[in-house]
């Protein structure tokens, strides 16, 4: 497996796996299905504005990304950023969102990122147990402010000190 900046040539084998994730799952409160353009727009602005987007791949197949950018807008935020980690259901359990998200923190530290922040569903059980086994504390939980599948549903907010 290697991990590599993400390019726009990427962005449809990303949306494979990203698209029914947001149509079956509240792993994201999102409901719109993202097109190859979105995706490929993704990946440009964030390398454009100094963040990053990465792959895992193994062969040809793009088994997982992970991003991140500033939390909150205003040069008071500067330091903190948030993340978004997807991975496709064939590199579930296999080390893989694990080796991206330390690439990840490892990026964030070159720009002087001193704080990574992770959004997670309160059902999303295993985003919780995976944040807190790579060192995230739960520091808020938001009682119901996302809403999909005509329910409402909390928001874990976790953080991890660079």
């Amino acid at each position: 497996m290697i991990i590599r900046r993400a390019t726009p040539a990427d962005a449809v084998q990303i949306a494979d796996f990203w698209n029914p994730q947001i149509r079956n799952t509240v792993v994201t409160f999102s409901s719109l299905e993202k097109s190859g353009d979105d995706v490929a727009d993704m990946i440009v602005e964030r390398q454009g504005l100094g963040y990053e987007f990465l792959v895992a791949e193994i062969m040809g197949e793009i088994l997982g990304f992970v991003t991140y950018s500033q939390f909150r807008a205003g040069n008071g935020y500067r330091h903190t950023m948030e993340h978004t980690i997807i991975l496709a259901p064939t590199a579930w359990g296999r080390g893989v969102g694990r080796t991206l998200m330390l690439a990840i923190e490892d990026h964030a530290r070159t720009i002087s990122a001193h704080s990574m922040i992770a959004g997670v569903s309160g059902e999303n059980l295993a985003g919780v147990r995976f944040h807190a086994a790579l060192g995230y504390e739960e520091m808020l939980v938001l009682p119901q402010v996302g809403y999909k599948f005509d329910r409402w549903f909390d928001l874990v907010l976790m953080q991890k000190l660079l």
